[in-house]
């Protein structure tokens, strides 16, 4: 089935440290700027043609849901289709205006008015046109292999194509409230011929319907690797004729620079089929771009480079579990700096950015205006009670008695961690995972008496708490041994300060409907760059008015980690937000 059941969740299902298809691209051009823009979260501005992307492909799978009555030919077939093409453009610019006036960081200076309903309608009636090619086929083929099956309402598939008037499938059906009362019919159902009837125009379009991500379905549609460590998410799937072709839509053209990495996105996607054993074997995969109305066709892997991509793919993601640690250095000037895949790259792959800027070229600004660009080359000076974040310890170990164990159960992000209490003298502390599956043997130690090492110290709801990751370890330990950072020692909170370098402001719903929402900014302190985030009530109006090249103070901000790297949050109660005046130096050492 084309999507399966998070293993390891999160309001979207998502985590930094799980291999995905445009994270794997983005990493093959340049791992410099998958690991800023991807495990650091450096966000860039946001751009129309972005905004445009998202709410065109809802609509074209909107407009596919539709169930056509009778009709007599190709042409009254296309001409109902248009029909619906016209009135999901204008829902569509209506959500992309929504969409984009809630954007924080524009890159486009245009009104959304200047937005034109027409382009909106002719990408829309491109993809209709490519899936009419499938429907004609269809027609032709008499059906294919699995018309009566469906005449006789028993669907070949496991998880059917979205339709409207047939409920949607839920990956997480337990979690939805009254999903059972739901009434998801229409006035008018679509009715099959009899079996052996020759077949009509509009049940064609009814066998050839790919599946895709139903927009009805609020939980993320993906294909989850067993173990946890990849994940994918499909735009169509065409099994109409008994073989399995996998598609990607993209609302531009084929000869955008990012063109390259459609192959490597979909072979992706066919190993993570495959490997999830999904219904059906790949036989080929296309891309569909909807401004030049083109299909670009791939066969699919051979089992021997499917093979072959287990050794690939997981070694990716080793490495990219490993880079960085605490605050990453920023920007990157020499080998000195960083490891060696870290180093500042030459701006010259597609979507290179935030890894080709350099302080000594005033040439490579990336997605920076030049106002935060002539804030970097001054410099910023960081005053008392502040401190630079290279001295916020990362790692610590301590020492106690576990005495409590728990989970997986709901973090911060609302994903099932592990958990255990940790006690020393009359002090008490959780201990956590950073991130789902980052530490999954924190119930196995044989001993009570233990030292944690390498733990990230942190504080949730102001009590203190410990998060373990790959790099911890739980080691048996005696009270004569010496001890590590007492419980009451521990640093929790950090006054910081900087340069905003990007701001991103995140909503969604979780997987039980509630909704979310998070806004991320990053710091820059003059030599490393760290992100903040502030949850629900703590998303101020002061918050939303920031803009990167501004300089803010943040005073008792809870110490975090995401992925080993260092995450401030915003505590409602606690955390002072200052904008002062910039405090300058002539120019970074």
């Amino acid at each position: 089935m084309p999507v399966g059941v998070p293993p390891k969740g999160g309001p979207l299902g998502r985590s930094r440290s799980r291999l995905s298809a445009s994270g794997l691209t983005t990493y093959l051009r340049c791992p410099r700027q998958w690991y800023l823009t991807r495990k650091v979260g450096l966000a860039s501005p946001s751009s129309i043609a972005q905004v445009t992307g998202l709410v065109i492909e809802d609509a074209l799978c909107r407009v596919l849901m539709h169930r056509p009555g009778y009709v007599d030919s190709m042409d009254d077939l296309r001409t109902w289709a248009y029909e619906h093409c016209a009135r999901e453009a204008e829902v569509a610019w209506e959500e992309g205006k929504e969409a984009w006036s809630n954007r924080l960081w524009k890159r486009d200076a245009s009104d959304w008015s200047e937005v034109a309903i027409k382009t909106y309608e002719d990408k829309i009636r491109n993809g209709v046109d490519l899936f009419l090619e499938e429907v004609e086929a269809c027609f032709h083929a008499n059906g294919g292999p699995f018309i009566e099956n469906y005449r006789a309402g028993s669907g070949p598939f496991n998880i059917p194509s979205p339709a409207w008037g047939e409920a949607p499938h839920f990956p997480v059906p337990e979690k939805i409230r009254s999903l059972d009362s739901r009434d998801w019919s229409i006035d008018h159902p679509f009715e099959w011929q009899q079996e052996n009837e020759p077949i009509r125009w509009n049940e064609a379009w009814e066998v050839a319907r790919p599946w895709f991500k139903d927009p009805r379905v609020h939980q993320p549609q993906r294909m989850f690797h067993p173990d946890g460590w990849a994940a994918g998410e499909l735009d169509l799937v065409l099994r109409w004729d008994g073989s399995v072709r996998l598609v990607d839509i993209k609302s531009g053209h084929s000869g955008s620079a990012f063109s390259s990495s459609l192959q490597h996105q979909l072979r992706f996607y066919a190993w993570l089929w495959s490997r999830t054993e999904q219904q059906g074997e790949v036989k080929s995969m296309e891309g569909w771009y909807l401004s030049s109305k083109e299909r670009i066709d791939y066969n699919a892997p051979s089992n021997e480079e499917l093979t072959n991509m287990d050794n690939e793919f997981f070694e990716i993601n080793q490495t990219m579990r490993s880079m960085g640690e605490g605050a990453s250095m920023f920007p990157a000037n020499s080998a000195s700096d960083v490891a060696d895949h870290l180093n500042a790259c030459t701006g010259e792959a597609a979507g290179c950015g935030w890894c080709s800027v350099a302080l000594d070229n005033v040439q490579t600004a990336g997605p920076m205006s030049e106002n935060t660009r002539n804030m970097m080359m001054q410099g910023i000076r960081i005053n008392a009670p502040c401190n630079p974040f290279s001295d916020i310890p990362s790692r610590v170990d301590v020492n106690g008695e576990l005495i409590a164990q728990w989970g997986p159960l709901p973090n911060h992000f609302n994903e099932p961690v592990l958990g255990a209490m940790l006690k020393s003298g009359e002090a008490t502390i959780a201990v956590e995972e950073s991130e789902p599956g980052s530490f999954p043997h924190l119930h196995d130690s044989d001993s009570t008496t233990v030292m944690i090492k390498d733990a990230l110290p942190g504080v949730w709801r102001d009590q203190p708490r410990l998060y373990v990751d790959a790099q911890s370890e739980i080691i048996s330990h005696s009270n004569n041994e010496k001890s590590g950072t007492r419980i009451g020692l521990l640093r929790t909170r950090a006054n910081v300060e900087g340069l905003v370098l990007s701001i991103r402001q995140q909503s969604g719903t979780r997987l039980d409907g509630r909704p979310w929402s998070m806004l991320a900014f990053h710091l820059w302190d003059g030599t490393h760059v760290a992100e903040v985030v502030a949850f629900g009530s703590a998303i101020n109006e002061r918050l939303l008015g920031l803009q990167p090249g501004e300089t803010i103070r943040l005073i008792g901000a809870e110490l975090g980690w995401r992925a080993g790297l260092m995450q401030l949050r915003i505590d409602v109660r606690k955390t002072r937000i200052e904008l002062p005046n910039p405090s300058f130096v002539s120019k970074i050492e």
